[in-house]
């Protein structure tokens, strides 16, 4: 059966035809297989991969001995016990507090999404307060927190003004009206935006990625965390970074341990087990603790059958300990890899003449199709030229090199990519830009 047959067949028994919609390409192509750096497709096509399952792959796909943990779990009959405790839940819980100095503590849940779900529950807990602050662009989730203003159009955000907040954009239908009473989206890097909401008061939390990752590589400009730190302290808000994406994969202390800004609480998920599923809350002790408050009317419920499954523990707990026993070849590698990378898309850019700027951070890299690097995503609506994103993201994946083909979505290096495989990419891309100059 072909791709197109196969989609089809699954459209009978699955809405869309793929069980996540997000993941909808077009072309469809059926992946059947994946290793290392490697994708390959249900024709035999292989692929150098850089969408990395939307990036939780930092050590590479199937790395072994994240694998060879999940298999000596299974074959030991770890299996769901679901009352008590087990040893494995509190060697994670002491590994991540190790690694990750903002955290005193933390909680396990299953995804990304339920982290920043009780992020945010915590923080309102805590502050007493309804309202959060979430960035335009940003992406904290599927939850009616933060389903709101995703990629709005240029025409969209027209009369945007720095300093001022956006209007609502929901993701999604079935939000209740009320879920937009307690949510407030203002642009990624824009302070004065945010102590402008701040001021009209009962704010409990700021959440965000450091780096808007959901939207390429956008970084926050000097300063902007750390006025954001300020704000909080002087408003008495949380502040909440959503790390599912930037932690990890920058750096084993999280990209908090770049920047150098302590936020409240912190969501994991993604690189922590290397592509099992598992979502990490964590953060300052004095609110962890409201999980586990003595005032009934204050505790904070954290429930779910499936946190800190013994599988997607175990997967993280050995690609924690890889990561720590090998932090130095390992970063350094990525580094090494994502400098050649940025090197040679900018020689092959200027090359042929593009109006293009490529942002990285470590591992993580975008192309732009526009003169500058953005500071939001109202600098990527007005100005990356959408279609040519598009033509060169297809062209690649026609060429054997996967990048998710949606304008704008970051490229992920891993550690089990080499030198010849930039190598091999850089001439694609060459080849692939050619094309492109003359249509």
């Amino acid at each position: 059966m072909t791709a197109n047959e196969i989609w089809e067949k699954h459209k009978q028994v699955i809405p869309g035809g793929v069980v996540s919609l997000n993941r909808i390409i077009d072309p469809m192509r059926v992946f059947v297989r994946a290793k290392g750096a490697y994708l390959w497709d249900s024709d035999g096509k292989q692929y150098i991969d850089y969408h990395a399952a939307f990036s939780p792959y930092l050590l590479g796909h199937s790395d072994t001995d994240v694998d060879e943990a999940v298999i000596r779990a299974i074959r030991e009959e770890r299996s769901l016990m679901g009352a008590g405790t087990t040893p494995w839940e509190g060697e994670l819980a002491e590994l991540l507090v190790e690694c990750i100095p903002t955290l005193d503590q933390v909680q396990l849940t299953n995804t990304g999404s339920e982290a920043t779900f009780l992020a945010l529950r915590l923080a309102r807990a805590v502050t007493e307060r309804d309202k959060v602050i979430i960035m335009q662009g940003g992406y904290n989730g599927w939850h009616n927190d933060v389903a709101f203003n995703l990629m709005d159009s240029a025409d969209q955000l027209a009369d945007s003004r720095e300093g001022e907040e956006l209007p609502l954009s929901p993701l999604t239908a079935g939000m209740p009206k009320s879920a937009a009473q307690n949510v407030h989206v203002v642009q990624f890097n824009d302070l004065a935006a945010v102590e402008n909401v701040m001021r009209r008061g009962n704010i409990a939390a700021v959440i965000l990625e450091p780096i808007l990752q959901n939207i390429g590589i956008v970084k926050p400009k000097p300063g902007y965390l750390n006025g954001l730190r300020r704000l909080c302290d002087q408003y008495g808000s949380l502040l909440v970074f959503d790390e599912v994406k930037t932690g990890f994969r920058h750096a084993l202390g999280g990209y908090q341990s770049i920047c150098g800004v302590r936020p409240d609480l912190s969501s994991f998920g993604k690189a922590v087990a290397n592509g099992y599923p598992l979502g990490v809350i964590g953060g300052k002790r004095e609110y962890m603790e409201y999980f586990n408050h003595p005032e009934p009317a204050k505790r904070v419920l954290i429930a779910g059958t499936y946190n800190a499954h013994p599988v997607p523990t175990v997967a993280a707990i050995a690609t924690l300990r890889k990561l720590k026993t090998q932090e130095g070849e390992i970063y350094a590698h990525l580094e090494r890899l994502g400098q050649m990378m940025e090197d040679g898309l900018k020689t092959r850019l200027a090359r042929h003449g593009f109006p293009a700027t490529v942002a990285r951070q470590g591992s993580a890299f975008v192309v732009y199709f526009m003169d500058a690097s953005p500071e939001n995503w109202l600098d990527i609506a007005r100005y990356n030229d959408m279609e040519r994103d598009k033509k060169y993201r297809q062209r690649l994946i026609d060429a054997g090199v996967f990048h998710f083909p949606l304008p704008t979505k970051q490229g992920s290096i891993s550690f089990a990519h080499t030198e010849t495989d930039i190598e091999r990419t850089l001439e694609i891309t060459d080849t692939v830009l050619s094309t492109l100059a003359r249509n």
